[in-house]
């Protein structure tokens, strides 16, 4: 249990999307404006972070790994499909924002509408890219470990841009430079933020 929470901890706060790795700024930084959007864009980015990780994780260790489908039998121990990795896990990413962007159309039209061409954009957002590629490279013991890092990761990013969206909200109403209004002061917010979460980094769990 202990390794679970150290997994879900560190993947909120000390190794965050967005301030550790900047990954997802692109709808990061065009959404965060106010913070009803935000929100429906970071569960939405959360959700498909805590669904495709783990399948992917599955996909890699019994289809697309050296030997990984040594359990149809012998005759397939040499039998190597990681050059399909990038391209399966963009499918299921795919897959999972289709999926979504229907469900937000049927029954949530008014934020289906806010976010626009960001929506589907979540397909190549690179933070859930990202989030598989980082689960291939820290090769965990199981698929709930998978899950997890995907929770945490997704639950990361839904802080980072429901934060600086709270804030771009109330500097509507500071006296700011005109040089720096908009994605100036977006930038430096990042910056601060993620100087911030740098405090966290020194956790022992």
């Amino acid at each position: 249990m202990q390794e679970y929470l150290s997994v879900f901890v560190s993947s909120i706060f000390i190794e965050n999307m967005i301030f550790a790795y900047f990954l997802g700024m692109c709808s990061y930084l065009a959404v965060s404006k106010n913070v009803k959007t935000a929100m429906g864009l970071g569960i939405a980015v959360a959700f498909v972070l805590t669904v495709t990780l783990p399948i992917n994780y599955l996909l890699e260790n019994y289809v697309l790994k050296a030997g990984a489908l040594s359990w149809l039998g012998d005759q397939f121990d040499s039998i190597n499909l990681s050059f399909l990795s990038f391209i399966i896990f963009i499918a299921v990413i795919a897959s999972m924002v289709q999926l979504i962007e229907m469900v937000m159309e049927k029954f949530m039209p008014a934020l289906y509408n806010s976010l626009g061409i960001f929506l589907p954009l979540i397909a190549v957002n690179c933070a859930i890219m990202g989030g598989s590629l980082f689960m291939q490279q820290k090769d965990f013991a199981n698929v709930g470990f998978a899950t997890v890092y995907g929770l945490g990761s997704g639950i990361g990013w839904l802080l980072a841009i429901i934060g600086i969206a709270a804030i771009r909200e109330k500097l509507q109403y500071s006296d700011i430079p005109k040089p720096l209004k908009g994605l100036g002061m977006a930038f430096i917010l990042t910056a601060l933020m993620g100087f911030g979460f740098m405090s966290f980094s020194g956790i022992k769990i």
